[in-house]
């Protein structure tokens, strides 16, 4: 049987809503991050993603910024609760059958995400992924820098992520013209353009667009 990559987005796509949005408003809630001087800014940087304005690098430092002075291992009880409390209730039902479609299928899944590992890491397990893409976090001495490692997951990065996984899974790069890919944004469009199967799901007006006139198969999940 020839192997079938099954490549997911995870926010605004599996999950409904933005992991490092409502990362961002959790810490608010639990006193970590001051609401009146960050909520504007989260907002903000929420609204640049959206419209594809903002810069790769300035979007994950920001995220990654709030993880600074903790390691991972610290902020594990907050990841947890985040999971349980936050994450968890908004992925719905249509998502994990979209998943488990592909997984009873033998089809090898993928999460790929721009959000960083350190908040993610939970929900790839807890959908049941063994393979997660996404942007890492630079750790001093073992704690947090507030700083990003290595390439980011975002973008056309996303495409050369993906294609550094498959040679470290010594998998084939033809792979990649055979995979299927699931997201909703415009900014996966160099993902997207390189696999042989792209479906949009629940897209933005920018990516829905892109998809009608590509012939892109659309999908919206019972949410």
């Amino acid at each position: 049987m020839t192997q079938k990559l099954a490549l997911f987005d995870l926010d605004h796509t599996l999950l409904s809503g933005d992991s490092d949005v409502l990362w961002c408003e959790f810490l608010m809630q639990q006193g970590v991050l001051d609401r009146a001087e960050f909520e504007p800014r989260n907002a903000d940087m929420a609204r640049r993603y959206a419209d594809a304005s903002v810069s790769v690098q300035d979007f994950c430092d920001f995220y990654v910024g709030t993880l600074a002075g903790r390691s991972p291992a610290q902020w594990q009880p907050l990841c947890d609760r985040f999971l349980n409390e936050v994450v968890a209730p908004r992925i719905p039902v249509s998502a994990h059958a979209l998943v488990d479609e592909h997984r009873q299928q033998g089809h090898t899944l993928v999460l790929t995400t721009a959000t960083n590992r350190v908040i993610t890491g939970m929900t790839a397990k807890f959908l049941g992924f063994e393979n997660l893409i996404a942007t890492e976090v630079a750790l001093e001495g073992g704690v947090c820098s507030g700083r990003t490692s290595g390439t980011l997951n975002m973008r056309e990065g996303k495409l050369t992520r993906l294609r550094d996984w498959l040679g470290e899974q010594n998998l084939p790069a033809a792979l990649l013209a055979q995979a299927t890919l699931y997201s909703d944004s415009s900014n996966d469009l160099p993902l997207l353009g390189a696999v042989g199967e792209p479906v949009v799901v629940d897209p933005d007006a920018r990516l829905l667009a892109h998809a009608r006139t590509a012939g892109w198969k659309v999908l919206n999940l019972a949410r």
